[in-house]
């Protein structure tokens, strides 16, 4: 059900003609009219429909006054599709059912292109009994394999219900490198969540559907034709409105407001006609955003802009808009009358729509009910078919019985040929055993580079840190730079130990805490010949995700003994380390017998960028860092 269309606007002669129409108008043949018209996307950019209309309606006189048929159909069947274009849905299929009879079964992309535009009006015109009808001449011609009803689900209200069927038809057919294809498939399933109210999960498919889209608008490897820059460049707006009036439902106004607008400016700017419901759509969702953000005077111009020949749902949702407009200015005559003119339509419309959805209803549920019927009745023929089957090879099996022992002497000869067959696999076995060998080797090889380079790039970085210092006066800058040294080099141990190792997937600990010990006695020049360490990490190997944690807590842990726990240098000091597995975790335990942390350990402790590393990289472990300062010295220890 449609409003009144307005008034249709002539062309203005005083203009020269440019762009699209003067092409169209420029060509002699029909065929290749029609081809063009098809062909360009963005054909309203310069001209409007109304004024192709005039140019398509001379053409078709001229055609009938010279008696040329298959002129007279392309242009009427471009006429039609002109018609459909401005929303006059009930002339557009009227002259496309004149139509139907005068094409021959020979011109078949006459007849798929006629049969689409049918399919169309009837949806807009919400037959869809009749729209079922054409979907089974489309299948019965070839132009279609499956019929599917998911457009006439949502139509119905049963958004759900079309959701399910649109996955199950289109996720099969899907190709995962066609960035264009997935953009649409996302934008339609999100219209589907959007129009069942649904806005949050819409959302999220709107926004996949955008980045699609934007890839392969980038994507300059790819060449298209202008028709495809054409038709993604609409996706994109079509989606960027669906983002704004998701937003709009999710009471996101102010982010909605860039979506709704760049939308409205392509649509109109290319595809007004065409387009009509979706730039009523996203003017509305726009009004309504300007009227919660208190832009009321904004509002109200969107709401009085021409939005001629849109849907009746659109309309009924403008007039509430006007009325919560009255409503927020005082103006409470203005409300009640929209509000009035609203419950006068939304009657109408029950009345006249109850009963025909119903029969509607029926006609899809008796049509899917005549396919299962169809689907069973296929079902009984292959069973008969595999019983028939079963009985013949029953019968083979007992002539098998008396013809077996004719067969004896082959199968001998069979049995030879399989073990020189068995004796050729065994070798192809072999050789493949080898190259999958020689693979092996290759990659450990690659991943032993690959830890090598990571590990020199490390000790790059740490050397660029030890220049640093040469070049830095602060002594708190040096010693910051220090501490950022070890830590560089605790990583790079680790890329070292592996490429190091026959075993690429683990770090044996005892030797890399030696190391990772020599290591920073050399950065703070202690020698350790006062401090004695111990490590007990024999036969512990970690994996690379677990080592590097442990390596950098080491490294914070030993520095910060070094630095201070043991301020004498002829201080007996002591450094315990142990490491030991227990079934699928294990346990870490550090102390040393310095001077101990002091009454306002815990207050420096959340200030020390060391102390904070440590407890985010035990999180890291999943455990939770123990600090013992009631003995000698400290104590940290944590399972993991």
């Amino acid at each position: 059900m449609l409003v009144s269309q307005g008034e249709i606007r002539g062309q203005d002669l005083s203009m020269p003609e440019s762009g699209a129409l003067q092409t169209f108008k420029e060509l002699i043949r029909p065929e290749d009219k029609f081809e063009f018209f098809f062909d360009t996307p963005n054909r309203y950019e310069e001209q409007s429909a109304y004024d192709w209309l005039d140019t398509v309606t001379a053409d078709l006189h001229t055609a009938t006054r010279q008696g040329d048929s298959t002129a007279i159909r392309a242009y009427q069947l471009l006429q039609a599709h002109l018609y459909f274009d401005l929303g006059d849905y009930n002339k557009s299929v009227a002259l496309a059912n004149d139509i139907y009879l005068d094409i021959p079964d020979s011109d078949r992309e006459s007849m798929r292109t006629l049969l689409e535009l049918i399919d169309k009006n009837y949806g807009q015109l919400q037959l869809y009994d009749k729209q079922i009808e054409i979907r089974k001449e489309k299948r019965e011609r070839g132009f279609t394999q499956n019929i599917a009803f998911y457009d006439i689900y949502s139509s119905l209200g049963m958004h759900r219900k079309a959701l399910k069927d649109y996955i199950f038809e289109m996720k099969k057919n899907i190709d995962n490198t066609n960035l264009y294809q997935l953009a649409e498939y996302d934008n339609t399933v999100g219209g589907f969540l959007l129009k069942d109210n649904t806005a949050a999960a819409a959302l999220s498919y709107f926004k996949k559907a955008q980045g699609y889209i934007v890839v392969y608008m980038n994507d300059i490897q790819n060449v298209k034709t202008d028709k495809e820059v054409a038709q993604a460049e609409l996706l994109k707006a079509i989606i960027e409105g669906n983002i704004g009036k998701s937003n709009v439902q999710l009471t996101q106004y102010r982010e909605a407001l860039p979506h709704l607008e760049n939308s409205i400016a392509v649509l109109e700017d290319q595809h007004r006609e065409m387009y009509r419901p979706e730039i009523a759509e996203n003017t509305l969702a726009l009004a309504e955003a300007h009227m919660e953000l208190g832009n009321l005077e904004k509002a109200r111009e969107y709401l009085e802009m021409d939005l001629s020949g849109i849907p009746v749902e659109l309309v009924l949702q403008r007039n509430r808009l006007l009325a919560y407009y009255y409503d927020r200015i005082e103006d409470y005559g203005s409300e009640v009358r929209y509000l009035r003119r609203n419950a006068r339509l939304q009657d109408s419309i029950d009345r006249a729509e109850s009963s025909r959805r119903k029969q509607q209803l029926l006609a899809i549920v008796a049509n899917e009910e005549l396919e299962n019927s169809k689907i069973m009745v296929n079902e009984q023929r292959q069973e008969l078919e595999k019983g028939r089957a079963e009985l013949q090879a029953q019968d083979m099996r007992i002539n098998l019985v008396f013809i077996s022992l004719v067969f004896t002497l082959l199968g001998f000869a069979g049995l030879v040929y399989a073990y020189l067959k068995s004796i050729k696999n065994q070798r192809l076995i072999a050789e493949q055993k080898h190259i999958i060998e020689n693979s092996l080797v290759e990659k450990d090889s690659l991943l032993k580079e690959i830890h090598h380079r990571v590990k020199n790039n490390l000790q790059m970085v740490s050397s660029l840190l030890s220049l640093q210092t040469k070049n830095t006066r602060s002594r708190a800058a040096i010693e910051a730079l220090e501490e950022g040294k070890t830590r560089v080099k605790a990583m790079a141990l680790i890329h070292q130990k592996l490429y190091q190792n026959d075993d690429l997937s683990v770090i044996e600990m005892q030797g890399y805490i030696e190391s990772l010990i020599n290591s920073v006695q050399s950065v703070f020049k202690k020698g350790g010949h006062n401090i004695n360490i111990s490590i007990d990490a024999e036969g512990v190997e970690l994996d690379i995700d677990r080592a590097i944690p442990f390596g950098l807590i080491l490294n914070e842990l030993v520095s910060n003994s070094f630095k201070y726990a043991f301020p004498d240098d002829d201080m007996d000091g002591k450094i315990y380390i142990h490491i030991r597995k227990t079934g699928d975790g294990g346990f870490f335990e550090y102390t040393d017998n310095g001077v101990g942390l002091s009454e306002d350990s815990e207050e420096r402790a959340n200030n020390s960028m060391g102390i904070r590393l440590i407890q985010r990289l035990v999180n890291q472990l999943q455990s939770t860092l123990n600090i013992d300062k009631t003995g000698e010295g400290v104590r940290f220890w944590f399972n993991f």
